[in-house]
Order: C-alpha cells, then sequence, then structure tokens
C-alpha cells in the first residue's frame, strides 16, 4: 500500500526546490537591473553630453589624433544598401581608405545617394557620426542619442522580473500547500506580459515626449504594482469561489 504521507512529503520537497530555485534566478535580472542603472544608462548619458560638447577639430588636433572633437572629411559614395531593413553606405576616399557606416532608416539622405555622389563625413572618437549631402544630413547608428529613457526601461523590466521570481519563489517556500494563484499559469505570464508592454510603452513615451529616464521608473513601477494586486484580487477571488 503506498504511503501517501511519505508522497505528500515528497511534493512539498519538489515545491520548495522550486521556490528556491526560482529565488536564486531572480538575482540573475536583479544583477542586470544593477548592470543598467550603474553603468550602462550613466555610460550613454554621458557620451551623449560629451558629443553635444564636441567642437569641430583644429589642425593641431587632427596633427595630434585627437578623436574627441568633429572632423570631417570628403568621402565619395561607392554603393549604398537600402531595402529591407538593412541601411548601408559603402564610403572611400578613392585612395586608400574604405569604410561602411549603417544607418537606422533610409531617409532623409541615404535614399538619395547614389554611386560616385560626394559626402562630407564627420567623426567622433574614430566613428562617423554624420554624413552630409548638399545641405541634407543624416546620422549614422554610431550617433549617440538622447534616449536614455529606453535604458530605463530595460532596466525595469530586469528589476521587476527579478521581484516577481523573488515573490513566487518565497511563496513555495513559505506556503507550499498554499500557493496559487502564484503560479506561471495564469497569474505569472499575466504578469511577465504586463512589465514588458508598461515599461516599453512608459519608455517610449518619454522618449517620444522628451521627459527624464527617471520618468520611467516613477511612472511604471506603480502601474505594474497597481495591475498585479488587481489582477491577484480577482484570480484569488476565482479560485475561493464555490
Amino acid at each position: 500500500m503506498p504511503d501517501g504521507n511519505g508522497a505528500g512529503r515528497r511534493s512539498l520537497g519538489r515545491v520548495r526546490f522550486m521556490g528556491v530555485l526560482l529565488v536564486l534566478l531572480s538575482l540573475i535580472p536583479a544583477a542586470a537591473c544593477y548592470v543598467v542603472f550603474s553603468w550602462w544608462l550613466p555610460s550613454d548619458a554621458n557620451r551623449y553630453r560629451d558629443y553635444r560638447a564636441a567642437e569641430p577639430c583644429s589642425a593641431r588636433d587632427i596633427e595630434q589624433e585627437q578623436t574627441d572633437c568633429l572632423s570631417s572629411w570628403r568621402l565619395t559614395v561607392e554603393k549604398t544598401v537600402n531595402s529591407g531593413k538593412t541601411y548601408k553606405a559603402t564610403l572611400t576616399d578613392q585612395d586608400s581608405w574604405r569604410g561602411t557606416v549603417s544607418f537606422r532608416d533610409p531617409g532623409p539622405l541615404l535614399e538619395g545617394l547614389k554611386s560616385g555622389d560626394q559626402v562630407t563625413d564627420t567623426a567622433w572618437r574614430r566613428d562617423t557620426v554624420v554624413l552630409l549631402k548638399d545641405g541634407v544630413r543624416q546620422n549614422t547608428s554610431e550617433a549617440p542619442r538622447d534616449e536614455v529613457q529606453m535604458n530605463a526601461a530595460v532596466g525595469m523590466i530586469a528589476g521587476l522580473v527579478a521581484a516577481q521570481l523573488f515573490v513566487f519563489g518565497a511563496v513555495r517556500l513559505v506556503r507550499p500547500r498554499g500557493r496559487e494563484p502564484f503560479t506561471w499559469s495564469p497569474y505569472g505570464k499575466r504578469l511577465l506580459v504586463t512589465i514588458a508592454a508598461v515599461c516599453f510603452g512608459v519608455g517610449l513615451s518619454a522618449v517620444w515626449i522628451g521627459i527624464p529616464w527617471w520618468s520611467v521608473p516613477a511612472a511604471s513601477t506603480p502601474i505594474v504594482l497597481c495591475t498585479a494586486v488587481v489582477t491577484h484580487h480577482r484570480l484569488h477571488r476565482t479560485t475561493t469561489s464555490p
């Protein structure tokens, strides 16, 4: 005759083991959140600030091979790629140098470029940041942008996912028999989708409006928490109703 108590203990042991695993896994996105806010976001903000403060290189700067200033070169377009999601231009000085620059989109300059066109290449810290032709300019993919709000959005996703994993794991350790509704389906899945949608939505809105990066955690955190509480209340009421 099977030992029901023994099977029950093994089942609770598996639940607690999963709780420990979830708590340990929460350390990974927590570390990612720390890296975003302590290094990646400040680094991008400082890089954009330095770029905005950069001035054209003097003859002495060029002679000393300084890279924190803006240097300009006349180059020739060898070929362009403007199809699908690939936007590139291959440039040459018609002597020995040849390189390829990428763009985020085709306009306003790339879509009109053709082989043999002369363009002005602006470089900063050894990267081509702007191309110019007949007064029309376009930033390359290497040009620093004031979009650290999206860095904050990524950091908030990592931080909130870490909190979700920790809470789900802690519930399994504290009350392994009554862990509902802290399970993957449907509560965990809904919460994960909410975290991603809210953080990216707030981050994109902050970029478009031009408000500071700290508005992303300030707005996304209460929205996610309120949604989590409301969803938990509804699911708990559903599971406990006769």
